[in-house]
């Protein structure tokens, strides 16, 4: 039976059946019945006509019927022809001592080192960050976002926002409320809304902006994996609403899980992001579904989560050029080429997931303040401790600016112009982050401010490539 695959909602109507558009059912490599819930699975092409029956033997239409369209949706962005060109709102709804660091020194008290230990330890703690919810980011950001060209934002958001608590001293409050401001607020701009969970129960990477500073607990218990599904599913169900479509275009399934620590956190992570893509698929039928690459190479995720089983899918890789003695030392030279050295692993990959560069920075030391933690020193300067060793002075490497000399800025502004000319060999970027208290190395809204951000960002003359 040749029938296109849109007009299968009248007949699912007339007939009663319960069919669904979008990949929402479980894979199936063919048509025909699968799996104990007896699903009858029909794929659809690029046009969007059936490439099986939708009949079965009987002439009928089989009650559990799926159909999966053989082509990444459109989800109110085209992620394969368009260029993500965006900016992260960090800091806001997750909290960073680097980025906003008095809403943490006003606590007076070094215990604070993070969200978790902020609601442990700090007075008055939700007045505190009510207080900075209200005040950090407002509409009028957006507004500056939009006029500075961006067609993107990236919002994290944590794990204890959204899902009750399990005796974690979080500060649950009315985050999804702010957030929700948030993509009204982007909705009035024209901009698109990526939604990420920043952070999961037991910290997937043991950083401080993954809610709690330690141990990488998260592949240990199935129930971590549970909430974290939980969290993406009020996401998914807000957002999901008439008023947000074609707004928020993207749900990230979880930031920066920490691949590099081995045992079963790949597995365990890759077997999350199946299950939270039914789970916001099922809700959210044509929102995209992004998941990070855990720091593992591009190339490791070739195959996974393929169409027509998964649509919509987008692979999420940030580059920084910081965190190690040996990058801190880097030239000028030298770190612009390692830039320009993505380029092919970042074409490679496209044909596999559309990747976006979801955070980096035109920052080219770590000298910001508390970048590494609370009370924590830089590698550039040498105070991090154990490998690292004075290379440079960081007084005139961070801070407002205001100290950065046109040498610095022009370096700033070369590392700018070379990221977005290689990131859009992929499917674009998205700068961490949009405004700091005073880490301008970091902070576009700065970098605007002091030139080395361009307005134009068709205007590259100062790229390396």
């Amino acid at each position: 039976m040749k029938l296109h695959a849109q007009a299968l909602t009248a007949l699912i109507a007339c007939l009663g059946l319960g069919c669904f558009h979008h990949a929402q059912a479980r894979p199936a490599s063919s048509a025909g019945f699968v799996g104990m819930n007896d699903t009858h699975v029909v794929q659809a092409d690029a046009d969007g006509m059936l490439m099986g029956d939708l009949v079965d033997e009987r002439g009928a239409v089989p009650e559990r019927t799926r159909v999966l369209l053989d082509t990444r949706q459109n989800p109110g962005f085209d992620y394969g022809s368009k260029k993500v060109r965006g900016v992260n709102i960090g800091g806001w709804l997750v909290a960073e001592p680097w980025i906003t660091p008095s809403l943490f020194d006003n606590t007076g008290d070094n215990r604070v080192i993070d969200e978790y230990t902020f609601g442990q330890y700090a007075s008055n703690a939700e007045g505190r960050l009510q207080n900075h919810w209200n005040s950090f980011i407002t509409e009028d950001d957006f507004r500056q976002i939009a006029a500075a060209g961006l067609n993107h934002v990236r919002i994290p958001i944590g794990y204890w926002s959204l899902v009750p608590s399990q005796g974690e001293p979080y500060v649950r409050s009315n985050q999804l409320s702010h957030l929700t401001n948030a993509v009204r607020w982007a909705r009035n701009y024209g901009i698109k809304v990526i939604i990420d969970l920043h952070g999961a129960p037991g910290s997937q990477n043991g950083f401080d902006n993954s809610g709690q500073k330690g141990s990488v607990r998260w592949p240990n218990s199935q129930n971590n994996a549970d909430r974290a599904k939980a969290a993406i599913v009020v996401l998914a169900k807000r957002f999901s609403a008439g008023e947000y479509a074609g707004t928020v275009t993207a749900i990230e399934l979880l930031n920066e899980p920490a691949g590099f620590v081995g045992g079963n956190i790949i597995p365990y992570t890759k077997q999350y992001f199946i299950d939270g893509y039914y789970a916001a698929r099922e809700v959210f039928g044509n929102a995209a579904i992004m998941i990070h690459d855990a720091f593992q190479p591009l190339s490791s995720w070739n195959g996974f989560m393929q169409p027509p089983q998964y649509q919509q899918v987008l692979l999420d890789t940030h580059i920084y050029t910081v965190f190690s003695p040996a990058e801190n030392a880097m030239s000028k030279s030298q770190r612009l080429a390692t830039i320009c050295g993505k380029i092919d692993s970042l074409k490679a990959s496209q044909p596999n997931l559309y990747t976006v560069v979801g955070e980096w920075t035109t920052a080219t030391t770590d000298c910001a303040g508390e970048l590494n933690g609370r009370f924590v020193g830089a590698r550039y300067d040498g105070s991090y401790g154990g490998d690292s060793y004075y290379i440079g002075d960081c007084s005139k490497r961070t801070g407002d600016g205001s100290s950065f000399s046109q040498v610095y800025k022009n370096y700033l502004r070369d590392m700018f112009e070379t990221q977005i000319s290689v990131y859009e060999r992929a499917s674009g970027w998205i700068y961490w982050t949009w405004k700091t208290e005073r880490a301008a190395d970091w902070d576009y809204q700065r970098g605007l401010r002091g030139g080395w951000i361009t307005y134009n960002l068709n205007s590259r003359p100062n790229a390396a490539c």
